[in-house]
């Protein structure tokens, strides 16, 4: 297909990107997409300093394509991450949660793309007058932690297409190249598929969750924790447990209190489905087995081209 923004940007073959996922994507799963025509990114939001290192190093030996790391700006080591980043002359930096300001001049100074990911229409321009390379947006629909507008993809990417002019990546509720060409007739220049990637067998989440994901039908995922950071999780005993204490008008204490530490850890990688956190999106009622990320990434851009053909004709 003829190269788009996107494609030219990051120097790859399709504009399909691979979340940054905690729990989900580490070396394997991001190697795997990048050798595939797409963007593998790392997610470093679940990762300590020196594992990120050898994380990226891997990354580095399973495949000569280009690859990003994913940094929640949120992280309490974030020195030292950005840190080895630049050690390791990382070409692509998606960051999140946090202001864009703070380090996207830093990280371009060492040839570094970076790119931001927002919620709303505020925060996209926000990142363009902070010179970002490119936004993602990213719908309510998406898995994990999300917008508190509640802002769906449909509606987002058409508003924030309006008032930017750096390139756009959607994201949120996209797994198929349907949803791929719907996201790109709206304004985005590539997509950013999250969810999708976590049934694969790359994956480092927990089989666990992965089957727990392929069962999940329409309607099993819900935005919860607000008053904390929203975050969109599959209903399960702990979220039963959330719903429970919210019928008490509870205090931001008390969440803190019931959340604990390591929970999203213990229900996505060590496969905990009564009391961990699983964090998926809402199109996982369209995902139906685990399968290679190499095949996703091809039966994508398949379904993208049939589409285009079928719509042509409309």
């Amino acid at each position: 297909m003829p190269k788009n923004k996107i494609t030219q940007l990051f120097n790859i073959q399709y504009p399909i990107i691979q979340a940054g996922m905690v729990w989900a994507s580490g070396w394997r799963l991001a190697s795997a997409v990048s050798n595939a025509g797409g963007l593998g990114i790392i997610g470093a939001g679940s990762m300590y300093p020196e594992i990120l290192k050898e994380h990226i190093e891997k990354c580095k030996k399973a495949t000569d394509k280009p690859f990003a790391v994913n940094v929640p700006l949120l992280y309490p080591d974030i020195d030292k991450i950005m840190e080895i980043i630049i050690q390791e002359k990382v070409e692509i930096v998606f960051t999140s949660a946090g202001n864009p300001k703070t380090w996207t001049k830093h990280l371009q100074e060492h040839s570094i793309k970076v790119v931001h990911v927002v919620s709303g229409v505020k925060f996209a321009l926000k990142s363009q007058e902070a010179g970002v390379d490119a936004v993602v947006a990213e719908g309510f629909e998406a898995g994990g932690h999300n917008g508190r507008d509640e802002t769906t993809t449909f509606t987002l990417i058409p508003m924030v297409k309006e008032k930017i002019d750096i390139p756009l990546i959607a994201a949120g509720g996209i797994a198929t190249g349907r949803g791929m060409l719907a996201a790109m007739v709206l304004g985005a220049n590539a997509v950013q598929v999250g969810s999708r990637f976590v049934a694969t067998p790359e994956a480092s989440s927990h089989k666990n969750f992965k089957e727990m994901v392929v069962k999940a039908q329409e309607g099993d995922t819900k935005l919860t924790l607000k008053e904390l950071a929203p975050v969109r999780l599959l209903k399960n005993k702990f979220f039963e447990d959330i719903q429970k204490l919210y019928t008490t008008n509870p205090s931001k204490e008390q969440l803190i209190e019931l959340l604990g530490r390591a929970r999203a850890k213990k229900g996505m990688f060590e496969g905990d489905l009564e009391e961990g956190e699983l964090e998926i999106g809402q199109i996982s009622g369209l995902i139906h087995e685990i399968k290679p990320a190499a095949e996703i990434v091809k039966e994508m851009m398949e379904e993208f081209e049939r589409a285009k053909k079928e719509v042509s004709g409309l």
